[in-house]
């Protein structure tokens, strides 16, 4: 009598719908068309040159006083001089910009007004001598 051969992994794995498929399951991961495995395979090139030419700056026995890292570069630029581009207004940020502009503004129109009119108010009741002043 023949032995049945064990079910493979594949067969006896079931998704489970609390827990997430596993990279190594995932046919995203493994199941590349041609052109995606082309693309990473540049966007590994471009790195790797990009670190060599990093390393050969760092380990120059005369380095510049400057090592200048392209990504990091490209990074401090995109994060402190490149800001209104991914800038998109909507109605939250408007409100928050209004709220941030008009909003002590109006808080401090309203409190000195408010004093104004206490201290106008306790003048005419006659509970508050004004003091003379040239200034």
């Amino acid at each position: 009598m023949a032995s049945v051969p064990p079910p493979s992994a594949t067969w006896l794995y079931r998704p489970n719908r609390f827990v997430s498929l596993p990279a190594e399951l995932d046919p995203d991961t493994y199941d590349t068309s041609p052109e995606k495995r082309r693309a990473e395979a540049e966007r590994l090139a471009i790195r790797s040159r990009l670190k060599r030419q990093y390393l050969l700056q760092l380990n120059n026995p005369s380095p510049p006083a400057v090592i200048e890292d392209p990504a990091l570069i490209r990074w401090a630029y995109a994060k402190s001089q490149n800001v209104y581009p991914t800038f998109r207004p909507t109605p939250k940020t408007s409100f928050l910009g209004a709220a941030y502009a008009l909003g002590p503004l109006l808080f401090w129109i309203f409190v000195l007004k408010n004093d104004r009119d206490c201290k106008e108010k306790r003048i005419q009741e006659g509970k508050y001598k004004r003091p003379f002043s040239v200034f």
